[in-house]
């Protein structure tokens, strides 16, 4: 077999997708960089104990993050899985061989109602019972403090950015959960740029959870940090503690197992992120768009825009305002010419656009447009998207 990607996605009928959308789950993560995939190929060349490997490797991101430890997962998702697990279980041994069920345990976990959202399902997975406090519009400190009871085992907490001025802070839910002596779990996922940034919200709560394809780890991988007893506890739910547990007894997270390779992944990503130029990389993603939307403005009844987060990567999106009726086209028109045309490409839709479940689609966009994110593109990527937007458009 030709080695070659597109010939090893080509023989099993698969059609690769050019991605201006970013580093999402459904488009398989991340593109690994050279560094990362090598340090890979270097821990696939001797056998380790994993047990050694998690502790040094999970020793080397607390140490770098600032935190008093750390462990590394299978993804936010199974971070915030056996964090839940975890505060459910204190490492009481009979508790923990019984999870997901948590009928006679402390299992409530707190979440701000405006908060609700599809990845809480991790709470619940590992034997969770979510309990929603304040309503749609927000919530306030006297409802939290009034929704701790006897059952509750911990508050989960969404961290966004910008941060919800209607609901409380990260800051202050953590607060709060020390005056009665709660750990709060916090889903910052994405929350990876600026560097200070990354690195404060990883200190601020008992238990952080962060993804690693966003800071360039294999999409299976991820870290919570925080305090080391709790992150202790979690890492007593884990694959490795499975193995020398009891029957009766044994942690809930043997089916969120790692490999020796994307341990060492994550390692290489994390350093590579917290030491790379990162006003090159913005430059460049920059320079991108910027090719990109000289080829766009030449068309008519079409705008361009440029849109720049503060978090998240903090890059530049590029926004396409279309008049739909001038073209007789509308955004999901476009997406779906692009798909399924040569090359696949991905852009990202507005809320109601709906062209498939898997489809990234941004709610804050007007309906009239669509956007292009260039992060995750490669050079000379930028003049293909270009050039393929340019043809549908036109026709």
């Amino acid at each position: 077999m030709n080695n070659h990607p597109d010939n090893i996605y080509s023989e099993l009928g698969i059609r690769p997708i050019i991605n201006c959308q970013g580093q999402r789950t459904m488009l398989g993560g991340s593109r690994l960089k050279k560094d990362v995939f090598e340090s890979m190929e270097a821990a696939n060349m001797n056998w380790a104990l994993m047990r050694e490997v998690m502790d040094k490797a999970s020793e080397y991101v607390a140490r770098h993050m600032g935190v008093e430890a750390a462990y590394i997962t299978s993804g936010c998702a199974a971070a915030m899985a056996l964090s839940t697990a975890a505060c459910i279980s204190r490492k009481n041994p009979t508790y923990r061989g019984t999870l997901p069920n948590s009928k006679e345990m402390q299992n409530e976990i707190l979440l701000q109602k405006k908060q609700r959202y599809s990845y809480d399902r991790a709470f619940t997975s590992t034997g969770g019972k979510l309990i929603y406090v304040g309503d749609e519009t927000g919530c306030s400190k006297k409802e939290l403090e009034n929704s701790i009871g006897p059952n509750t085992a911990a508050i989960a907490y969404l961290v966004q950015s910008p941060p919800d001025s209607t609901i409380l802070s990260l800051e202050e839910t953590v607060t709060i959960g020390r005056a009665n002596n709660l750990p709060v779990i916090a889903d910052a996922a994405a929350q990876i740029y600026p560097i200070e940034y990354f690195l404060k919200i990883a200190q601020t709560a008992d238990l952080v959870c962060f993804a690693g394809k966003f800071f360039g780890a294999p999409n299976s991988t991820g870290f919570v940090c925080g305090r080391k007893k709790l992150v202790d506890a979690v890492a007593d739910q884990g694959f490795i503690a499975f193995q020398t547990q009891p029957d009766g007894q044994k942690a809930i997270g043997r089916p969120m197992k790692m490999d020796r390779q994307s341990i060492i992944a994550l390692i290489s990503a994390l350093k590579s992120w917290l030491t790379m130029n990162h006003e090159d990389r913005l430059l460049r993603v920059d320079r991108m768009l910027s090719s990109i939307q000289k080829e766009l403005n030449s068309i008519p009844h079409i705008k361009t825009s440029f849109v720049t987060t503060e978090h998240f990567y903090g890059s530049s999106t590029l926004l396409v305002e279309m008049d739909t009726e001038a073209i007789g086209k509308t955004p999901e028109d476009i997406a779906i010419e692009l798909d399924q045309g040569d090359p696949r490409i991905w852009v990202v839709l507005p809320k109601g656009k709906f062209y498939g479940p898997e489809y990234l689609h941004f709610d804050a966009m007007p309906t009239n447009n669509f956007a292009i994110n260039a992060h995750a593109l490669e050079d000379g990527e930028e003049q293909i998207v270009a050039e393929r937007i340019k043809t549908v458009l036109a026709h």
